[in-house]
């Protein structure tokens, strides 16, 4: 494992938890160019179910770490080969099938609110605080990244997050849309895995569909294709939809094993 990061599994949850605490779990250039792997190694695992990112320490991450700018973003070039290992980690969390969650505690900002929009979920702890800081730095914001912030929060949002570069509090962030739900600072871990329980428990052939159809709606599809209709014949004729309508004529929980 890249340093920075620590992935363990508990049962069918992964959890990949930012390891520089202090640094404020500053995301760096080898964290960014190893996260694509760490997703597709999540992926493959047939024994996961949920991915759960995580901030060691105080912090859930304070953004890229700014300190190897100098070095690695000096020109033009540089700029563009260290975005595109942001735009990678990025594409591969967007992508997955199986869902992730944010479990964000004290300062989520920059690449660290980047890395969360670009999970299925986001849980906050009372106290958090979120922004987006380009416009600090000279920086024009990823478009895709873009996007899924627009999606997310509506085009105002967006510009007051990307264009001022001020903070906001979680009660904020939840107001406007950017995170599910918030928790006191005690009860965050235990909420957020009471929440990625019941995601375990629920079909995964339904999950992992209605996630890739949603991607592509965020992306700006607007009808159905072959892949949709695959996906939904798929499930039709798949074991999940049998047990799950046998559970229901049987007045029974769904016991759906299909992973």
């Amino acid at each position: 494992m890249t340093d920075g990061f620590d992935l363990t599994r508990d049962g069918e949850v992964a959890r990949l938890t930012l390891t520089r605490p202090e640094k404020m779990n500053a995301i760096t250039y080898g964290m960014w160019s190893a996260l694509p792997d760490v997703v597709a190694e999540v992926e493959a695992d047939p024994a996961l179910k949920v991915l759960v990112i995580a901030g060691a320490g105080k912090h859930f991450s304070a953004g890229a770490d700014i300190s190897e700018f100098g070095e690695l973003r000096t020109t033009a070039e540089g700029a563009a080969s260290y975005d595109k290992a942001v735009e990678g980690a990025v594409a591969a969390l967007t992508a997955m099938r199986k869902p992730s969650v944010a479990m964000i505690q004290g300062n989520c900002i920059g690449g660290g609110c980047q890395v969360s929009v670009a999970c299925d979920f986001r849980f906050a702890a009372e106290g958090s605080r979120f922004g987006i800081t380009p416009a600090k730095l000279g920086i024009v914001y990823h478009f895709d990244s873009t996007r899924q912030l627009v999606s997310l929060v509506g085009p105002a949002h967006a510009k007051y997050f990307l264009l001022s570069g001020e903070l906001i509090t979680a009660a904020r962030a939840r107001e406007i849309g950017l995170l599910n739900d918030v928790f006191g600072v005690d009860e965050l871990e235990t909420s957020t895995l009471e929440f990625v329980s019941t995601l375990c428990s629920r079909s995964q052939a339904s999950i992992r569909g209605m996630n890739r159809i949603i991607e592509k709606i965020v992306a700006g599809q607007e009808t159905s294709d072959a892949e949709v209709e695959e996906i939904r014949s798929d499930a039709l004729h798949g074991v999940d939809y049998a047990e799950g309508v046998a559970a229901f004529l049987e007045r029974r929980p769904p016991n759906f094993t299909h992973r």
